[in-house]
């Protein structure tokens, strides 16, 4: 029991960390990304680089999916050059997702310390909402640190092995949960993040 809460509770703060990243870029470069975004749909290429680059600084190709739909939507944004930005979303996940791999242990504890050194002392500044952003990406490691630890235990759970077993045979139910989870989390690189984890810890079989 003592370990399904824990891991929970990691999920709860990977989700909240996507969440601190992503409003705190919103709060500082929101208006420059919205700016960068509009000027970067002359060509599919460049279209493709700034989903790539929004979604690496968001930490949310779904919040890239926002700002392109208001673009098309006010006429802004073709369709093409929409889809050429998801394109790019849709890599920009894929290469958060391999840095978050990389062995960031030391990464974690210096980056919350100093944002919230940082955030507190300069609350009402630019800085501080830098720094907010730094403190968001230190939980992100973090709970990608507690979940693989407390996954570790359910490997080896008969139980758990069965359950996921039923769930992983069947290709549109693991479309529907993946679409869920993405949906209440608002952030389908935590999802992801957490999908690699816990095939990683072999509580989710690869095929």
């Amino acid at each position: 029991m003592t370990t399904l809460l824990n891991l929970l509770a990691a999920i709860a703060l990977l989700v909240w960390g996507t969440h601190i990243v992503r409003t705190g870029v919103l709060r500082v470069y929101g208006a420059v990304l919205r700016k960068f975004l509009a000027r970067s749909m002359d060509g599919r290429a460049t279209a493709f680089f700034a989903g790539l680059g929004v979604t690496g600084l968001l930490q949310s190709s779904t919040a890239t999916a926002l700002l392109t739909s208001s673009f098309v939507a006010q006429g802004l944004l073709t369709t093409s050059a929409a889809l050429a930005v998801m394109l790019g979303a849709d890599v920009g996940t894929a290469v958060m997702v391999q840095v978050f791999a990389l062995d960031l242990r030391w990464l974690a504890p210096l980056a919350i310390i100093v944002g919230v050194v940082v955030y507190l002392s300069r609350r009402n500044e630019r800085a501080g909402q830098i720094g907010r952003i730094v403190l968001g990406l230190g939980v992100m490691i973090l709970a990608l640190q507690i979940i693989t630890a407390a996954t570790a235990p359910l490997a080896h759970a008969a139980g758990v092995k069965t359950l996921l077993a039923q769930l992983s045979g069947d290709t549109l139910l693991d479309v529907l949960i993946g679409a869920m989870f993405a949906v209440l989390s608002y952030s389908s690189l935590a999802v992801v993040l957490l999908v690699a984890t816990l095939a990683a810890s072999h509580v989710l079989p690869l095929h």
